[in-house]
């Protein structure tokens, strides 16, 4: 099979690996040209996940029209607040018989759309013609061959399973789902989480806190999902649950960096400043909780983040208030 990978991000880089692994033909684009020549000549990401050494199969390339002429199937990682411009690039040469795996998580700051939404209004894709990869899957354990697992969520669940085939193996397991709203909505919002996870760490709490956190985090996202059509049983599954784990308590989660380092006393500014990668939850965030309030659902935990985040509040008295709130049942906000 032919494959396409948008963003030769540190993810962009694993799926194009894990997609030459399975013996397909794998081109992949990067937007900076040093990244192409790197992985061209020497198999490897200068810029990004650059202890990793990359399959020899793979292309690399800057040309955005190459990129999108070479295969039907588009794996799609480059980050959703830049995916919008680069898929207007791409509208005038989209094929009727493309199919798109987006692996991209978040929500668009401006729109408060998400992936397939953006594609839709953008590219012009047709709905049945888009998917969503998503899971507990960090991009250095996926080259290395880690055993891992993700959930491959269509629209057209007649595509699922010949995508399952090609793109599964002994390192990654992918799982079919028909609940595509869940699975974009869980990869997106685990990453609030995961900041309020790093903020705990970086105040020098313990494993209660990050326990009642990852419960209670776990419990609002799925609330809003759920408001937004998703299905509840995705955000206990691997693009929920298992996702959130992994990036809640991990040192390898761009997000968890982000909050440690915010409950250790720097900037949000300072620490942006000194990433080259993105880290989805610091714009999801903010979306989430305007999300939440136009439909009137309640997320204290989100609200907190958005204010800490926006620099309205400080991560200790952020918790503070959050401990203080009204006593509820278990099964309230």
């Amino acid at each position: 099979m032919r494959i396409s990978v948008f963003g030769a991000g540190s993810w962009g880089c694993a799926l194009a690996h894990q997609m030459a692994r399975r013996g397909h033909d794998v081109l992949l684009w990067a937007f900076e040209p040093e990244v192409a020549a790197g992985i061209n000549a020497d198999h490897r990401n200068p810029v990004f996940l650059t202890d990793a050494e990359l399959h020899p199969g793979i292309r690399a390339t800057n040309d955005l029209e190459a990129a999108a002429a070479h295969a039907d199937v588009w794996i799609w990682v480059v980050p959703v607040q830049f995916s919008r411009r680069v898929m207007n690039r791409l509208a005038p040469v989209l094929r009727d018989e493309v199919v798109l795996v987006s692996a991209s998580k978040g929500i668009e700051t401006d729109s408060l759309k998400r992936m397939d939404e953006i594609a839709g209004e953008a590219l012009g894709l047709l709905p049945e013609r888009f998917c969503c990869l998503s899971g507990p899957t960090f991009a250095i354990e996926v080259v290395r061959g880690d055993p891992s697992a993700a959930v491959l969520a269509c629209r057209d669940m007649g595509r699922a399973p010949s995508l399952q085939e090609e793109f599964s193996d002994r390192h990654l397991r992918c799982y079919a789902g028909s609940d595509l709203i869940g699975v974009e909505l869980a990869g997106a919002l685990k990453n609030v989480v995961a900041i309020a996870a790093g903020i705990i760490d970086g105040l020098g709490l313990g494993a209660n806190t990050q326990a009642a956190l990852m419960t209670r985090g776990l419990h609002e996202i799925t609330r809003l999902g759920v408001a937004l059509g998703a299905e509840a049983d995705t955000f206990r599954g691997l693009a929920g649950m298992g996702d959130l784990v992994l990036t809640s308590t991990s040192g390898l989660s761009r997000n968890r960096q982000v909050g440690k380092r915010l409950g250790q006393g720097e900037t949000l500014e300072e620490i942006l400043g000194s990433m080259r990668e993105v880290a989805e939850g610091v714009k999801t965030t903010p979306a989430a909780a305007q999300l939440a309030a136009n439909l009137g659902i309640e997320m204290p935990i989100t609200e907190a983040m958005t204010a800490i985040l926006g620099g309205r509040i400080a991560p200790a008295e952020a918790l503070r208030m959050l401990m203080t709130r009204q006593l509820k049942l278990e099964t309230q906000l």
